[in-house]
């Protein structure tokens, strides 16, 4: 299996997990992981340990795309609108954005529990996405 983005996220015996940093100093946690400073810019801290952040997490926004991305970007023919989620990950603290697979914006709302999955891109590679919490 071919992921879209190396390091981003992980599929393993536990399911789908997104890997993120927390700064050793102040507990700040980002996605995507990064290196060097700490993104609280009132922290120094500069050790940042890479984190499997939570598999749940309740819609904060969301959206569709009803055009296909332009080039580079591969997209499916015949081209079908795409549902976008922006997730409050369970005890984390912040947001994430992903694919939605099986729901349409209809039947999303904020507050929603969702939960995370994969799935292909129309090119073939494989991204994390966001699917009714069961």
């Amino acid at each position: 299996m071919t992921f879209a983005i190396d390091g981003w996220f992980a599929i393993d015996h536990d399911g789908v997990r997104l890997l993120g940093t927390r700064c050793a100093d102040c507990g700040t946690v980002c996605f995507p992981p990064r290196h060097g400073l700490c993104p609280d810019p009132r922290c120094g801290g500069t050790e940042l340990r890479e984190v499997r952040l939570p598999g749940r997490g309740r819609v904060w926004s969301y959206t569709n795309a009803c055009y296909p991305p332009p080039a580079p970007y591969v997209a499916a023919e015949p081209y079908e609108p795409v549902t976008l989620a922006a997730v409050e990950l369970d005890e984390a603290g912040i947001v994430v954005l992903g694919q939605v697979t099986g729901l349409t914006v209809a039947e999303l709302e904020v507050g929603m529990e969702l939960e995370l999955t994969s799935g292909p891109l129309a090119d073939g590679p494989h991204v994390w996405m966001w699917r009714r919490a069961s």
